[in-house]
């Protein structure tokens, strides 16, 4: 069905007071940068000796950074892949017909929804070493992450497999599959094409909120860059703060820029290699005599 059916298009009149509004959303948008532009460079901060500490191999600065983007990208990485596994085995579980495996998955998955990260991050870090379990900061973060976030995905990974025909998963249980067969190559992969941005946007959540690990004095971008602050602020003053958090964010901002393309990438590659497979089909069976046997028999 074309999408121009669901609404009407717009007339002269209605066109030209969207392009009149997006003008002038412009142009705010232009005096906003520019008010603070001024007030920035009034402040002296967008002096270049302020901004070349962040590429001054002699100030050390590149060297901590780099490092702190390092583990930044580790605990992200390691958060994501277990996050999205054990998200995907919750919901799994959730959609299971025995009782005895659905109802603890969903106590599971709605006590971790229901806390905030920041409490699941100080009970791991904190409350177990009083229960004799010691645990270092980066166990402690990339474990909150991991329980918040797969209690997340969990239900990402439930509604995208619901969301699949109900016809599809009987027509594959008519052919002799067994369930496990029925998720993994008839629902699966139709969901995951679905759900896709959703799950990438969870996933770029995920990755800023390693931030937190600032609180457990995990040296992760933010704690880096509050480091940095602390040891030039006795020398230099506030000089070299505002550069500083500026470098912090704008690398989370790169960091969720790439993750955001490689998802559109791949949605990319999946919607084309679905094309293209259909497309092959249909050659297939045009190509095939009239009365011959397309596929097994």
């Amino acid at each position: 069905m074309s999408s121009t059916l669901l609404f009407d298009l717009p007339g002269p009149k209605a066109r030209a007071r969207i392009r009149i509004a997006t003008i002038v959303g412009g142009l705010v948008v232009l005096a906003v940068i520019g008010f603070v532009l001024w007030r920035l460079g009034g402040n002296g901060q967008l002096d270049p000796q302020r901004w070349a500490v962040l590429t001054d191999t002699r100030t050390g600065v590149p060297q901590a950074l780099g490092e702190a983007l390092v583990r930044t990208l580790r605990v992200a990485a390691v958060g994501m892949v277990l996050a999205t596994l054990f998200g995907l085995l919750l919901a799994v579980g959730r959609l299971s017909d025995h009782r005895w495996v659905r109802i603890p998955t969903v106590t599971v998955i709605e006590f971790f929804r229901a806390i905030p990260l920041l409490v699941v991050i100080f009970a791991l870090y904190f409350v177990l070493p009083k229960f004799g379990i010691q645990i270092s900061a980066f166990a402690a973060l990339t474990g909150g992450l991991v329980l918040y976030n797969a209690a997340v995905l969990a239900e990402i990974f439930r509604a995208g497999i619901l969301s699949v025909d109900r016809g599809q998963r009987e027509a594959a249980f008519g052919l002799g599959m067994r369930k496990s067969q029925v998720m993994s190559l008839v629902l699966l992969p139709q969901a995951v094409r679905r759900m896709l941005p959703v799950l990438v946007a969870q996933l770029v959540v995920l990755l800023k909120d390693s931030s937190l690990g600032f609180i457990i004095s995990y040296f992760e971008l933010l704690r880096q860059a509050r480091s940095l602050v602390e040891f030039f602020t006795p020398r230099f003053g506030n000089e070299y703060t505002f550069q500083l958090y500026v470098a912090a964010g704008l690398i989370y901002i790169v960091l969720n820029v790439l993750l955001s393309q490689l998802a559109k990438y791949v949605e990319r590659r999946t919607r084309r290699d679905k094309k293209t497979a259909a497309t092959a089909e249909v050659a297939g069976s045009a190509e095939a005599p009239v009365g011959a046997p397309t596929g097994p028999a």
